[in-house]
């Protein structure tokens, strides 16, 4: 038994979400033993010159997949996409995916559409690599090529170390693909360091922030660029463990219309990282706070956004890619606060199930 697993047992409510949030830099740590792997996927798509990378999952695996646009077209400079399951399983549209990489995101390894998705892209002439945390799952049979997250048993509904693990497959791919793999693996075994550091002080900060939220039936989550996927991610967390309407949006999207619903009663969180897309989430924010709405400053850049009521600060990995391996974790520990607060047990969503088999 881990030492998060010794200190955050099953007996209060949201210990094994707390307990998995904890053991992130663990998992993290355990992913990078099957570089090899990862490596080998990446020489084979680059063989095959499969230049065309296809995403596909639900959920959080989804909200990696945002990532993942990101993590290739700035690494090895490959287009990839969040394609479409409904258009090639469920309208049965034949497609050339000559040229194409695959890959299948699944913790389960076991969401049917997701598993017949790969089927098919296999079919039609595509590599396809199925990343999961089951190494003999359907899916993993399914694909020419299987890579483990590795995590260990993920037992919470809530993904957070599967999540966190998918980020860096989807980085250590990209890196390996464009000649950085060693790189990339540093990089992603410091931000484990980096969590490890910092996880206790956070846990603290969002359990002393939760309590002026208990009441709070919605929210936005605002990110861009790679923090993007940190905001669906964590708007997923407070939708599934919280019950709050959490809806994450690009940091330009608040501008064209939802800017109009803001009102003190309607908190904003905010993202942000020292790049390129810091001016949209300052402004964003800007307009945020002209509307009356609480902000609640995060990521590697939080302290740019002015104005916030709150704050849940991270430090900046290298490469500053893998900023959402560290910018998610405030997100999960407010969830997890939150929920408490609202009487709700994070361990046992209403109506959820670790592994979604419906079609």
């Amino acid at each position: 038994m881990s030492q998060a697993e010794t200190d955050h047992s099953s007996v209060t409510p949201g210990a094994r979400f707390l307990a998995e949030i904890h053991e992130q830099p663990a998992a993290l740590e355990r992913l990078l033993a099957h570089e090899d792997e990862i490596a080998r996927a990446a020489e084979l798509a680059i063989r095959r010159d499969a230049r065309l990378i296809r995403l596909v999952g639900h959920g959080s695996s989804d909200n990696a997949a945002s990532f993942g646009i990101y993590a290739f077209g700035l690494l090895p400079r490959w287009t990839a996409m969040r394609d479409a399951i409904t258009l090639t399983v469920h309208y049965d549209t034949p497609l050339d995916m000559s040229g194409s990489t695959v890959i299948g995101l699944s913790q389960s390894g076991q969401t049917p559409d997701v598993v017949e998705y790969v089927v098919r892209a296999r079919a039609a002439g595509a590599l396809t690599i199925a990343v999961t945390n089951d190494p003999s799952a359907e899916l993993a049979r399914a694909a020419e090529v299987a890579i483990p997250l590795a995590t260990g048993p993920e037992l919470a509904v809530a993904a957070t170390k599967t999540y966190v693990n998918t980020l860096a497959v989807l980085a250590l791919l990209a890196g390996h693909l464009a000649g950085r793999g060693a790189e990339l693996s540093d990089g992603i075994r410091r931000a484990g360091d980096q969590l490890a550091d910092v996880l206790p002080s956070l846990e603290r900060a969002a359990a002393g922030i939760a309590l002026p939220f208990a009441y709070t039936g919605r929210m936005f989550v605002i990110g861009r660029g790679v923090e993007f996927a940190t905001a669906r991610e964590i708007a997923l967390k407070l939708l599934e463990t919280c019950r709050v309407a959490a809806e994450p949006l690009t940091a330009t999207d608040l501008a064209h219309g939802p800017v109009a619903a803001l009102d003190p009663l309607f908190p904003v969180w905010a993202i942000a990282s020292p790049d390129a897309t810091l001016a949209p989430v300052q402004e964003a924010a800007a307009r945020a706070r002209a509307m009356g709405a609480t902000l609640v400053a995060s990521g590697t850049a939080a302290s740019e956004l002015e104005g916030a009521a709150y704050s849940l600060p991270v430090p900046a990995p290298v490469p500053q890619l893998l900023s959402p391996l560290l910018s998610v974790v405030p997100g999960q520990l407010f969830a997890w606060a939150l929920s408490r607060a609202r009487g709700l047990d994070p361990d046992a969503p209403h109506g959820l199930a670790k592994v979604t088999l419906a079609r």
